[in-house]
């Protein structure tokens, strides 16, 4: 008993040709959505690659990128051959290779379902490859005068105030390291000298934070530079008093941004597969209600359509007789060609 059994009239056959046809189109224009979205994530990526650990964070956008165009191509030859299909003598050229598309076709619907899943599970080495960085531009926030890193400094303070963070995880992570260049340091002055002998790496550490950093909508004039000594501000208690810096890290708020772009992509991505399993359905009962016409040389004659001309059960129980008796097959070329050189 055949999957999904239909029976068709010329009728029938002619809408179905026009739907599905109209349908590839439609699922075309979902090809470039893909191709858009991979494209504009790699954009956004590449807008703060310097921050980023790695280059593996770009696989994802090349491969929507690369499915955007395969999905362009294969819609674009399905809606062809539905167009061909309501002249018999123009479908017949694409009769033998039909099958082998549709093949093609659950394959790449196959991978375009992972490409979604993939989307979901990337926000996880993705927070891993902000992390580090993160970690590692800002060690290199004071190198404004070393070849390849001059930029570092722009592209963290851009960053923390459009993405309203600071630090990694947070403010206190600039405590930790040296981001004042030393060329901006008096090194006869004894507080620079007390904090360099003080510290085992020779680092001036201070309790300060860069000025994109600060909250403008904090009513008192940002308190950047020594944030933990309570004498040094009037009226200012650090461990209580709500800070005018921005206490999210940037980590967070790239991952939050990130991670929402790849879950809206990811959403769009399984409604494009959907539609492209209901074209590939569509094209199936096109070749197959051709394919058995009552009366071939009558365009008029009733047929029957389906999605599998068996049951899934006797479907997969044939794939796997193939699948074996393929494997039966090279095994006795390979034992014919070791008699040969015996």
């Amino acid at each position: 008993m055949a999957l999904g059994l239909v029976k068709f009239d010329l009728k029938k056959r002619v809408k179905l040709a026009q739907t599905v046809w109209f349908m590839y189109w439609f699922a075309v224009m979902a090809g470039v959505l893909v191709f858009s979205m991979g494209l504009f994530f790699k954009i956004e990526l590449r807008k703060r690659s310097e921050l980023m650990d790695n280059n593996e964070s770009h696989f994802l956008p090349n491969l929507l990128i690369f499915m955007g165009l395969i999905a362009c191509g294969i819609n674009a030859f399905g809606g062809k051959v539905c167009y061909d299909s309501l002249d018999p003598s123009k479908f017949g050229k694409w009769k033998p290779m039909l099958k082998t598309f549709l093949v093609f076709c659950v394959g790449f619907n196959a991978l375009l379902l992972a490409t979604a899943l993939l989307c979901f599970v990337m926000r996880i080495p993705l927070q891993f490859t902000l992390a580090e960085g993160l970690r590692n531009g800002m060690k290199f926030y004071k190198d404004t005068d070393t070849p390849g890193r001059c930029y570092m400094k722009r592209t963290l303070d851009q960053m923390q105030m459009e993405f309203r963070c600071c630090g990694n995880d947070n403010y206190r992570d600039w405590f930790e390291i040296q981001w004042v260049s030393n060329r901006y340091l008096d090194f006869s002055a004894k507080e620079v000298k007390d904090r360099i002998g003080s510290n085992v790496d020779g680092q001036y550490l201070m309790d300060g934070v860069p000025f994109s950093c600060c909250n403008p909508s904090s009513p008192r004039p940002c308190i950047q530079g020594q944030m933990t000594n309570n004498t040094a501000h009037y009226s200012y208690d650090h461990y209580t008093e709500e800070l005018n810096v921005w206490n999210r890290g940037c980590r967070e708020a790239l991952l939050s941004y990130y991670g929402g772009m790849m879950n809206t992509i990811a959403a769009l991505v399984v409604l494009v597969t959907i539609l492209e399993i209901a074209v590939t359905i569509g094209l199936q009962y096109v070749d197959s209600s051709l394919s058995t016409l009552a009366n071939p040389e009558d365009p008029e004659s009733e047929s029957e359509g389906w999605i599998l001309e068996k049951t899934v059960k006797e479907t997969f129980t044939d794939i796997m007789a193939n699948m074996k008796a393929m494997g039966k097959g090279s095994k006795v070329e390979e034992g014919g060609e070791v008699a040969t050189v015996s």
